[in-house]
């Protein structure tokens, strides 16, 4: 079952479990209201060793890390890349941008 957001007034958010479909507008937490919260939904999920990460699987040769920053510069994808040249991605967004950016894609990927 999918997790909704709700945050109080006071500004704390709240996680909730409920069936698709089934899940109320607002909640009360200890007698003070909470609104669903769609920002806090969307924040995305993240990966268990958490973000950043540095992948090897979509790196290149050590002698063309600058190139490969530079090419997703160009893209609109700006990258760190590490000097063995392996990319750096921030979150699991800036990955999916930047692997399509170079024509690739992780078919085993949740996004």
């Amino acid at each position: 079952m999918p997790v909704y957001c709700y945050k109080s007034e006071n500004g704390e958010v709240q996680e909730r479990v409920y069936p698709v479909g089934k899940a109320p507008r607002f909640i009360s937490v200890d007698g003070v209201r909470a609104y669903r919260s769609f920002f806090h939904e969307r924040k995305g999920i993240p990966s268990a060793k958490g973000w950043p990460i540095e992948c090897v699987a979509s790196g290149v040769n050590a002698e063309d890390s600058g190139k490969l920053r530079d090419y997703l510069s160009r893209k609109g994808v700006k990258t760190e890349v590490t000097p063995d040249g392996n990319p750096i991605y921030r979150d699991s967004n800036h990955r999916r941008r930047a692997l399509k950016a170079r024509g690739l894609v992780d078919k085993s990927a949740y996004t």
